[in-house]
């Protein structure tokens, strides 16, 4: 990219890289958009799976969810209060979960009708948590994860200090990967 200066109220500004950054990171929403993994989003059903999935395993409090349920998914899936603590609530009024008061934290557990929720997803499923996103889940959708931004970090520099040509050739590179990529999905 040329650099160029502008006259702004009587001061010199070096063109600004604005469109490269952004609450969306350095490319900004416009370029790709938030990954799909990045603080994901979760849709209401897998919340409730998931509460259920781990209020199976031991009684906890919502915080605890929202760290075990971070740290499971890899920190692909940070919960945000606000969804936690509703379902909870639902799950509750449903006669799934029951609370109690320990220590001056909220304690939830699974009732006999929630424990039975879990069998039937575990049964519907195969036994894969709700945490765990793909086919690939895991360790396989985390090193996927690192690989894309290491590619958005290597075209954030070509955009930034290579040449016309420079940017072109990346450009194909990228598009090329793509196909391949979508190429990967079309087999069986």
């Amino acid at each position: 990219m040329h650099e160029t200066r502008r006259r702004h109220g009587g001061h010199h500004h070096e063109r600004s890289d604005a469109p490269f950054r952004g609450r969306h990171g350095p490319f900004g929403a416009g370029w790709f958009g938030p990954p799909p993994w990045a603080g994901r989003r979760a849709r209401r059903g897998d919340v409730r799976a998931a509460l259920v999935a781990l209020l199976a395993e031991k009684p906890m409090h919502g915080y605890d969810v929202i760290q075990e349920l971070e740290s499971r998914s890899g920190g692909a899936w940070r919960p945000s209060p606000g969804s936690i603590y509703p379902t909870l609530q639902m799950l509750e009024d449903g006669g799934l979960v029951t609370s109690e008061d320990q220590d001056g934290k909220r304690v939830y557990s699974l009732t006999e009708s929630g424990k039975a929720e879990v069998e039937e997803r575990k049964e519907r499923t195969g036994g894969v948590p709700p945490w765990e996103f793909g086919a690939g889940g895991g360790e396989a959708q985390m090193q996927l994860r690192d690989a894309f931004f290491q590619l958005a970090a290597a075209l954030m520099q070509v955009a930034r200090t290579g040449s016309a040509p420079q940017m072109k050739q990346a450009g194909e590179i990228v598009a090329e990967a793509r196909r391949k990529v979508y190429a990967i999905l079309a087999q069986d």
